[in-house]
């Protein structure tokens, strides 16, 4: 919790100058493209986030690596993280980010899981369903879990709606041995 409102800090400094200079989808989607190249091989991902690494040397190869490819704005908030040790957030600061980014078109994000994939006509019923009772505009993220057994899980923002099987068979079980039995 304390990273996340920490990453949510960063999140709107970044996306104020972003948004300041008119490049906000590009600074969103270098963002992307940093963590990715981060998060792609386990040995770059531990050199990243590792404090026992010189923290001039990760510039130097943060640098090396996005210097010119990336904007400057993307590049100088992942070499600012590593100057206050803070490397571990980058992940939850581009979540941040993308929230403040759906935000400022009026959107925000849902994501409807299922177990087994939902016909458009019911996904499509189900967001305009969402946005009438909730007043929002979203921008949907559908994922299949077939642990789920059958139902759907909805999770917007800090709101989940759990309506699995799975999810009221561990309701269930939490309720019986709540129970002292």
């Amino acid at each position: 919790m304390a990273n996340e409102t920490l990453a949510r800090r960063y999140a709107i400094a970044v996306f104020g100058l972003a948004q300041d200079s008119g490049r906000i989808e590009r600074v969103g989607n270098d963002l992307s493209s940093i963590v990715r190249a981060l998060n792609e091989d386990a040995g770059t991902r531990e050199f990243f986030i590792s404090p026992i690494v010189v923290r001039a040397n990760k510039e130097r190869a943060i640098t090396a690596t996005f210097n010119g490819k990336v904007d400057e704005i993307a590049l100088h908030t992942v070499l600012l993280l590593v100057r206050k040790r803070r490397e571990a957030i980058l992940d939850e600061l581009l979540t941040e980010y993308r929230k403040l980014e759906l935000a400022s078109r009026g959107m925000e994000p849902l994501t409807i899981t299922t177990a087994q994939e939902l016909p458009d006509s019911e996904l499509r019923s189900l967001v305009e369903h969402l946005e009438r009772t909730y007043s929002k505009k979203f921008d949907v993220t559908v994922k299949r879990d077939p642990a789920l057994i059958g139902g759907v899980r909805i999770v917007m923002g800090d709101r989940r709606i759990d309506g699995t099987v799975a999810g009221r068979l561990e309701e269930l079980s939490r309720n019986l041995f709540a129970g002292g039995h």
